[in-house]
């Protein structure tokens, strides 16, 4: 009974990044990723998440000294912890190659800065809120003391919120709402983490935007205006 429980915890997280990742692809257009630049940010933040488990490898002490266990005294756990894995090889892969892809998308959307800021948020907001609603009986961040995942769904929620209040198709409004709907659902019936943080990435998207595109008119207007000078 317990193994059928963790395979369906397992399905239901993998199915909202898929919510996540299609909300993403709807954001920035999939017919426009062959034209886009390489998002170096991405890129960057990944290899730092390879180079954690890489590190693992090669000392066996790295988890300990590193990882979010309450029980150890360190200011730095809470982002050092988001850069080792404890789920094993396919565990670690699935991490990887879900922050590789909304890490892209999110830079082609956000830009590079506000990407590594929201991925930033994630790492520390989530406990931060948690502790506010009085939440400190059990923990919601899904990292067990070490992971990428909770910043990285937080991180892919935001752009379901963009999507949300970016387009005018029905479909897609509605793809973008799933995503809190699931992971508030899978929170209350599952107690699985991702889902609130899911929740906690979308209402920071949401507040984003804004200032999202003030940035964006910022940095082309002296473009448009080297334009007309020309």
């Amino acid at each position: 009974m317990i193994r059928v429980g963790a395979i369906v915890f397992n399905l239901t997280t993998a199915a909202l990044m898929v919510l996540m990742f299609k909300s993403g692809l709807a954001l920035i257009g999939e017919d426009t990723l062959r034209r886009r630049p390489v998002p170096w940010a991405a890129v960057a933040l990944t290899a730092v998440v390879v180079g954690g488990v890489v590190l693992q490898l090669c000392w066996s002490g790295a988890m300990d000294a590193l990882d979010s266990d309450p029980r150890k005294s360190g200011w730095w756990r809470v982002v050092t912890s988001v850069f080792m894995q404890n789920g094993g090889f396919f565990g670690a892969a699935w991490n990887i190659v879900t922050l590789a892809a909304m890490a892209a998308l999110a830079q082609w959307f956000w830009r590079g800065p506000l990407m590594v800021g929201l991925f930033a948020a994630g790492i520390l907001l989530p406990e931060r809120i948690d502790a506010l609603f009085g939440e400190t009986s059990h923990s919601t961040d899904p990292r067990n003391f070490a992971g990428s995942s909770g910043a990285t769904y937080f991180l892919a929620a935001t752009l379901a919120a963009a999507l949300l209040l970016t387009t005018s198709d029905t479909r897609q409004r509605l793809l973008a709402l799933s995503v809190p709907a699931a992971g508030l659902a899978m929170w209350l019936a599952q107690d699985n983490g991702h889902g609130l943080v899911t929740v906690y990435g979308f209402l920071l998207g949401a507040a984003a935007l804004p200032l999202a595109e003030r940035l964006r008119r910022r940095t082309e207007r002296p473009a448009c205006t080297a334009q007309a000078e020309a």
